[in-house]
């Protein structure tokens, strides 16, 4: 059995996994000052399960097992998985939460019986995970997926949290389209009073969102082949601004294709917990 863990920096979600089925442990709040708190909440949770999944709103460098979390100071530089490992005798596996929303869509959700899936994050800001042939895909430093950062946007060209000016991730999200939307208009809107507008009446706010998010996803798709990008996320809610992204990403990607290619994702609130414990199966059995 796999115990998983979805860590936020809040709270900590906890269930045992086994052949795939998940039972919820409950919940606790995350210690984020002190790492010994933080290892005797794990370990409050621990009964015969023979090794540790995590989902957590981190990334863990593959090279050297150091992990960055902003929202979790106590945990912020260290290699977890070995100062876990050292505490509670298990096996441990530390993913990123997109990567986990990722494995979590290709096994039960809106990806499974794909072989190539892109899981997106529409959310507060831009994220994503890749999983081919069930396997995810972390690469140097750990950022595979994370499509939302890079010099990509020249017009409007906004800082970017990472240090960038002009990533995906300073419009993309619901408070992207937002800042957008006040650069085009000059009016404040919440995202989603601007996508209620482009329903009765042409916006330029959500026509200018997708032409630059349907251009940067079709240059991913075509690189590494997705057979599906289901896209989870606040906007993700909004099925009519998913269909109409997913209608220009089709146009513009090199495979034609008349089957809905962007779709909203289909996993429940605790994708981590399950994409956690997927990719535990996957790699302890």
């Amino acid at each position: 059995m796999i115990l998983a863990f979805d860590i936020g920096g809040s709270r900590i979600k906890a269930a045992r996994s086994h052949n795939g089925s998940l039972e919820p442990l409950g919940e606790t709040a995350t210690p984020t000052q002190d790492f010994t708190a933080f290892t005797a909440a794990l370990a409050s949770f621990l009964s015969t399960e023979s090794a540790i999944a995590i989902s957590i709103t981190g990334v863990v460098d593959p090279a050297t097992g150091r992990i960055k979390v902003a929202n979790i100071p106590c945990l912020d530089g260290r290699n977890v998985t070995a100062d876990l490992q050292a505490a509670l005798n298990r096996p441990v596996l530390i993913l990123n939460d997109a990567d986990c929303f990722a494995m979590a869509e290709a096994t039960t959700g809106a990806g499974k019986s794909h072989r190539n899936v892109f899981g997106i994050i529409l959310g507060t800001g831009v994220g994503g995970g890749l999983v081919l042939n069930g396997q995810i895909v972390t690469g140097a430093g750990g950022y595979a997926g994370e499509w939302g950062h890079g010099p990509v946007v020249h017009d409007p060209a906004f800082p970017c949290g990472c240090g960038q000016i002009g990533c995906l991730d300073t419009i993309g999200g619901a408070r992207g389209m937002e800042r957008l939307h006040k650069h085009l208009t000059g009016q404040d809107a919440s995202a989603e009073a601007i996508i209620d507008a482009w329903k009765t009446a042409p916006s330029p706010t959500v026509t200018r969102w997708l032409d630059l998010l349907s251009g940067q996803l079709a240059m991913v798709i075509n690189l590494i082949g997705a057979d599906i990008v289901p896209v989870g996320g606040g906007l993700a809610n909004d099925t009519s601004l998913i269909a109409a992204l997913d209608i220009a990403t089709r146009a513009r990607i090199l495979r034609q294709t008349d089957t809905p290619l962007i779709v909203p994702a289909t996993t429940s609130a605790d994708a981590g917990l399950a994409g956690a414990a997927a990719a535990g199966e996957a790699r302890f059995g």
